[in-house]
């Protein structure tokens, strides 16, 4: 695929500039779920797995949930290029754009959360299994009455972070949630001053569901404002205009409705999900075995993401900007170009970081949450559901930055297909995989699901926008993907012989933990990197000499 030498495009200057752009946003996101990770940790560690545990995790998860369903997806897809195309055209640069945008959204979020908060009692009775108890129900619509004001919150965090990015500031946004970490593990660490463990459903009291309550909602409202005098240095005020019959609105309207919808089939999938995960933890609980349910669920998933967040969603954050620029002048050979350098670029860190975890996943899980009421088979139970999702990582992060390369192009109807597409084949394969399963398993086998369908559905998705921009260079970027995929198995190969012989030599706890995965974990990645080296894996000797330079800068 050639490109005009005069264009801002090239391939290792493009490359360099990725890297350089992620860096900061990566940087921000590693001290952000690293904080995340204390964060879990801690709460874990005062209301451990059990069905205490999930009804909190409900109640928290449901106003990420609802702020999604009503507006967060075309929050996070649609309107930096809608942001970007204003910055371009208007004479303002976009300012009188942005500030209908937010007074728009600030009306919606807060209309919401109040009917939200009234109708709790009915969205809880949705998610969450009929085999919880009056007791455990109530402690769930409790939990979710003093988590659900968030929706305001994280819509105007989510809005504020893409005016930011549309002005090409991205980096805030990524240290932000640092701060809600921060007071969360401040709560959870009253709540253990203060009431100690062994709480249950049937034992915690109105005030102990306060303190947890408030003070995670007080986290993500920190998180947002801490967001505005970055705007103001950014030489952005917001000022509420409600004029908005002819202010530009309806065109990112209409893009929105197709991705409002999209987020509705994820939710409908996701409330089956929600449903068997906390009967999971129901029937393990009569049959005494080691709890199991939605929290272990939610937890693997965020260990899953982790090198996700940081790497991909830090690299198409600096692509998506551009990718709309190209995608606004036409020139879809530089679409396809940023589409394929990112994929190869995020697969480079993606490859690895799935092998450790499908190998390593256990011990990872119970040296982060085998803490205090949280049993050791528990946190180990949920490393096996993230070793189960890590085999869809790279399937998920490519499907990631190809439906971004759709937003570019200002088109939203197409990834919603696609995406019923996949979320018809995740409740397909996690019904039945699910009844099949034993008690023990039940929770492996839908992140199972999730994996499954996510490599289906990435090469529908694949095919499709390749067919839309003339083509995607698939076959260098599937050769790329081979070769890292071969150097993952040697990695992972090290990696499991070296957790195999330093876990029988060292002792069954934390610190032999912590020793043996570390060692593990270098091992299997100077392998890794050496067989990258010896097949010229450009991506990742790249990335390597590039990280070298910044060290012996600094």
């Amino acid at each position: 695929m050639t490109r005009p030498a005069n264009h801002e495009y090239d391939g290792a200057e493009a490359r360099t500039s990725l890297l350089h752009s992620g860096a900061g946003m990566a940087g921000g996101t590693i001290l952000s779920r690293i904080s995340g990770i204390f964060r879990d940790s801690t709460v874990v560690a005062v209301i451990g797995f059990a069905t205490l545990s999930d009804t909190y995790s409900l109640g928290n998860i449901l106003p990420n949930i609802i702020y999604g369903l009503i507006i967060g997806g075309a929050l996070n897809s649609v309107f930096v290029p809608q942001l970007v195309r204003h910055m371009k055209d208007d004479d303002d640069t976009g300012d009188a754009y942005a500030d209908r945008l937010l007074t728009a959204v600030a009306i919606v979020l807060i209309a919401v959360a109040a009917a939200a908060v009234l109708a709790a009692p009915w969205i809880v009775h949705l998610y969450a299994t009929s085999q919880y108890t009056p007791k455990d129900f109530n402690v769930a619509v409790a939990f979710a009455r003093f988590c659900l004001p968030q929706i305001v919150f994280y819509g105007m965090f989510t809005l504020l972070s893409q005016v930011l990015t549309a002005r090409g500031k991205f980096i805030a946004p990524f240290y932000a949630p640092i701060v809600n970490n921060v007071v969360v593990i401040i709560t959870a660490i009253a709540f253990l001053g203060v009431y100690g463990t062994g709480q249950t459903t049937a034992t915690i009291s109105p005030g102990e569901i306060a303190l947890l309550g408030t003070g995670t909602t007080l986290g993500v409202i920190a998180q947002a404002l801490v967001l505005v005098p970055v705007m103001r240095a950014s030489k952005y005020r917001w000022r509420p205009r409600f004029d908005f019959r002819h202010g530009g609105l309806g065109k990112a309207g209409g893009l929105a409705a197709w991705t409002i919808g999209l987020v509705l089939v994820n939710q409908a999938t996701y409330v089956v999900i929600t449903r068997l995960a906390t009967s999971a933890n129901v029937l393990a609980a009569k049959a005494g075995m080691v709890p199991v349910g939605l929290t272990s669920y939610q937890k693997a998933n965020l260990l899953f993401i982790l090198p996700h967040s940081v790497i991909t969603v830090s690299l198409v954050t600096a692509l998506l900007p551009r990718m709309s620029r190209a995608a606004a002048a036409h020139r879809m050979s530089d679409v396809s170009g940023d589409i394929t350098q990112g994929m190869r670029l995020a697969s480079a860190f993606l490859v690895p970081a799935a092998a450790l975890m499908i190998v390593l996943g256990p011990r990872i899980s119970r040296v982060l949450y085998g803490y205090g009421s949280a049993s050791t088979q528990s946190a180990a139970a949920t490393g096996k559901i993230a070793a189960a999702f890590a085999l869809g990582l790279v399937p998920f992060t490519l499907y990631y930055v190809l439906l971004r390369g759709w937003y570019a192009l200002e088109d939203t109807k197409t990834p919603f297909y696609v995406n019923l597409v996949l979320n018809v084949l995740n409740v397909a394969i996690a019904i039945p995989l699910f009844m099949l399963a034993g008690t023990a398993n039940k929770v492996i086998a839908l992140a199972l699901a999730s994996s499954a369908a996510f490599a289906v559905t990435v090469v529908v998705a694949w095919r499709l926008l390749g067919r839309r921009i003339g083509g995607l260079d698939s076959h260098q970027t599937i050769r790329t993907l081979v070769r890292m995929t071969i150097a993952a198995f040697i990695l992972g190969g090290v990696a499991f012989g070296v957790s195999a012989s330093l876990g029988r030599a060292l002792p069954n706890g934390q610190a032999g933990n912590l020793v043996t995965l570390g060692a593990a974990t270098l091992a299997g990645l100077g392998c890794y990197l050496g067989a990258a080296w010896a097949m010229r894996i450009t991506e990742v000797t790249t990335m390597v000499a590039d990280l070298r330079r910044k060290f012996r800068r600094t």
